[in-house]
């Protein structure tokens, strides 16, 4: 068999063709897959250190970019490494089109060399794995699986190549065509019944979730909240489907609501759930969420009934529906009426106060009522600000869940443009993958800014993607948090009387010398002037195409509003934001 022919070369040029551009992983002993794609024109090999890394930056490139990313992977530990990341995707709904090998089939059984059963462990994770036993199966599988990652709720896929096919003569190429987003609407009689409920409510509100992104809905979701007059709230997943600075726009919902806007997730009679699964972190502290009259649209059918039940489902597309039940709407639209007027005037108060409880004017002053000087202490609101400023509402902003990193959640200590970036991870919230994340968002889209916000702890775990963002020229900015161990647990022992020590690091931290090796730029910064300082020289060194680390100490108080909220029932009793740098 010469190289031309060989069924990695078939391979590479399908999913290039179905759409795919860039390939993630690791070599393999023998020429694989990233070699195939590192001879083709139209695809791009990102080789990491680790395949837990490469699945992170999968996700943070398809975040990016809306196509398919490709994971190389061989059987048995290679494999099994990548499921933490693999998790993630799943629960983030990001489309991922794993590709594998199997041992031959004369050692299935009998002891083979790193066998596994891929299919078995990825499992509840994927939406489709097949297993390709005939090299006329190849081309089929490759087109299916991307077909399958992109379309209905988008997620993770895997094709299991084996040994006897990739040994074989490749068959004829198929004819080169994109595979396409589908896109469906409700049925009529659903889309009536949500009319009428949305016409006749009191204080209708928009919740709109990660699926808003892979529809391209931000526009339907904002015609259709102006056309009702409604606050329009978003899940992690779902920020930048709406410009934060629109006047409908409340921030985030559940645990990330900022008081007090909860006061209209509490009032609202009428919630319309756009692409969205309604999971933990968006009910959190939204207690009278089962009690209101429940519109949900989304993609997939098995999303209904499963946090809550609706009156009224939608199947469909996110911008194919929301824009019917705008049309639907717009002959006596609700927003020009007088109760449309007063809920404009009922937001506009909300987003006023919030601007003065968290916004750049409440951060530029002193509870005495001067402006802090450059020996200001830093609060992590500060810092958010300090960083926002720096790199604009419109850069890729890539988010961990740790305790005090989850102040970027809350509108306006940050907020963003509908033309930024937003990855955060799902819900399974693994710890270290922001840094992997941001890599391959950095690398799908040079020409922004890519911005990472984290803790020191989630930092050091993926120190690994450090060589390949230096290698692929990435300039990444990261912004870390850091309270000298893992906050979170440290926050809940607190609550608990438990003791901490276990969640506090004894050895020094060897992550600045990592970034330095790897031409990175490092700086570490306690006051607001130190902060400005250093976000100006980070701004050079990212677009030289290397690393800027800043770490800033923080204090085991300075704990989000949200948090606070959960745990002591009362979100507004936290404080002012000074406070807590008191």
């Amino acid at each position: 068999m010469t190289t031309e022919n060989h069924p990695w070369n078939l391979v590479a040029t399908t999913l290039a063709d179905a759409g795919c551009d860039s390939v993630f992983g690791l070599p393999s002993d023998e020429p694989g897959l990233m070699d195939a794609a590192t001879g083709h024109p139209r695809l791009r090999v990102v080789g990491v250190r680790d395949q837990r890394v490469g699945a992170c930056a999968a996700i943070g490139h398809a975040a990016v970019t809306g196509r398919p990313a490709v994971l190389a992977v061989n059987s048995g530990p290679s494999f099994a490494n990548t499921l933490t990341g693999l998790l993630e995707a799943s629960s983030l709904g990001a489309p991922v089109v794993v590709v594998t090998t199997r041992v031959p089939v004369a050692g299935i059984g009998r002891g083979g060399f790193q066998h596994t059963d891929q299919a078995a462990m990825i499992g509840p994770l994927a939406k489709w794995t097949f297993l390709v036993e005939n090299p006329l199966q190849l081309t089929w599988a490759l087109r299916r699986a991307v077909h399958l990652a992109v379309n209905g709720s988008p997620g993770v896929v895997l094709v299991e190549i084996a040994d006897e096919v990739l040994r074989a003569p490749a068959p004829e190429a198929a004819p080169a065509r994109p595979v396409r987003r589908t896109r469906a609407g409700a049925a009529a009689e659903d889309v009536d019944r949500a009319v009428a409920l949305l016409a006749g409510a009191r204080l209708p509100l928009v919740v709109a979730g990660g699926g808003c992104k892979p529809a391209a809905a931000g526009a339907a979701v904002r015609r259709l909240a102006e056309t009702l007059a409604a606050p329009v709230f978003t899940t992690a997943a779902g920020r930048g489907t709406l410009d934060e600075e629109h006047p409908l726009a409340c921030g985030l919902v559940g645990l990330y609501a900022t008081p007090p806007a909860d006061t209209l997730l509490a009032a609202a009679d009428v919630v319309l759930v756009v692409g969205s699964r309604l999971e933990e972190t968006a009910r959190m502290g939204w207690d009278s969420l089962p009690g209101k009259r429940l519109i949900h649209v989304d993609i997939d059918p098995g999303v209904f009934l499963t946090a809550l039940e609706p009156e009224v489902a939608l199947l469909g597309d996110a911008a194919v529906v929301a824009d019917r039940l705008a049309d639907a709407l717009a002959a006596a639209p609700p927003a020009a009426t007088e109760e449309g007027a007063r809920r404009r005037a009922e937001v506009a108060a909300v987003r006023a106060a919030l601007h003065a409880r968290y916004g750049t004017t409440a951060a530029s002053e002193t509870p005495g009522g001067s402006r802090p000087g450059p020996d200001t202490p830093l609060t992590v609101p500060a810092a958010l600000r300090l960083l926002q400023e720096s790199v604009t509402r419109e850069a890729t902003l890539v988010q961990e869940n740790g305790l005090h990193d989850m102040w970027g959640y809350h509108y306006p200590v940050l907020s963003v443009s509908d033309r930024a970036r937003v990855i955060t991870p799902g819900e399974q919230t693994m710890v270290g993958f922001g840094l992997p994340a941001a890599l391959g968002a950095a690398l799908a889209d040079p020409t922004r800014r890519t911005v990472l916000v984290c803790g020191d702890g989630a930092f050091e775990m993926s120190l690994a993607a450090l060589p390949t963002a230096a290698e692929h020229e990435a300039g990444i900015t990261a912004l870390v948090l850091d309270n000298g161990g893992y906050g979170w647990p440290r926050f809940v022992r607190d609550d608990e009387g438990a003791p901490d020590t276990l969640t506090r690091f004894t050895a020094p931290s060897h992550a600045e010398a990592a970034v330095r090796a790897g031409g990175g730029w490092t700086a570490r910064c306690a006051t607001e002037g130190e902060l400005a300082a250093a976000l100006e020289t980070a701004a050079k060194v990212t677009a030289e195409g290397r690393t800027a680390v800043i770490t800033v100490p923080v204090r085991d108080d300075d704990v989000p509003v949200g948090v606070r909220g959960l745990f002591d029932g009362s979100p507004t009793a936290h404080g002012d934001v000074q406070g807590a740098a008191a």
